[in-house]
């Protein structure tokens, strides 16, 4: 009989804590005062200390103004000006056609040159403009920063269900392993028992 209840004990105790300990990664989210202990789930309690080893992992080894920069040089300059100054050129230009002399210059082909002409002139100083950005985003772009604050007010209950949904089966096999381990351990008891007797 000890050979059955003792290892079907241990799994059962094995799965049972290992689940409790997986659950007490998360929860309870909030600090909960229980007599004189403040109970508090391990990641909403380093919540702000993750994201602080977040942040300077993202900012300092996998993004960085270079990797912004490489990206804006991806993109169609061109387009992106055209459109730009035809949003903010078309208000000033209705304004300007309202008014008797210089409304009659303003046709539709002048108005589609005057932008083209902006925009080859723009291009022509494209190297200059991605330099200027780059400086800029250099001085004032930081990503260890930004990404620290957006971990950090990160809702824990939605961190929770991410972490889940990515480690879901590896966190099930921890309460598996834990109910095989007790197992285990009930047939060391049972053995020790047989023998002492």
């Amino acid at each position: 009989m000890p050979w059955v209840i003792a290892p079907l004990v241990g799994a059962i105790i094995g799965y049972v804590t290992n689940t409790i300990a997986i659950a007490m990664l998360f929860r309870p989210h909030r600090p909960k005062k229980i007599g004189p202990l403040l109970l508090q789930g391990l990641i909403p309690k380093r919540q702000e200390d993750l994201a602080r080893k977040i942040g300077e992992v993202v900012g300092n080894h996998l993004l960085d103004h270079k990797d912004l920069m490489a990206a804006f040089e991806q993109m169609n300059l061109e387009e992106v000006l055209g459109d730009l100054l035809g949003k903010g050129l078309g208000e000033k230009i209705n304004e300007l056609k309202t008014m008797p002399l210089i409304g009659a210059f303003l046709t539709p082909e002048r108005v589609q040159g005057l932008k083209e002409g902006i925009v080859r002139s723009i291009l022509k100083r494209k190297e200059s403009l991605f330099e200027a950005m780059e400086g800029q985003l250099e001085k004032n772009l930081d990503v260890s920063s930004i990404v620290e604050a957006k971990v950090a007010a990160f809702p824990s209950e939605e961190l929770e269900s991410l972490i889940l949904a990515v480690a879901k089966r590896e966190l099930r096999s921890i309460e598996i392993w834990g109910a095989l381990l007790g197992a285990l351990i009930g047939l060391l008891q049972a053995g020790l028992l047989q023998a002492i007797q």
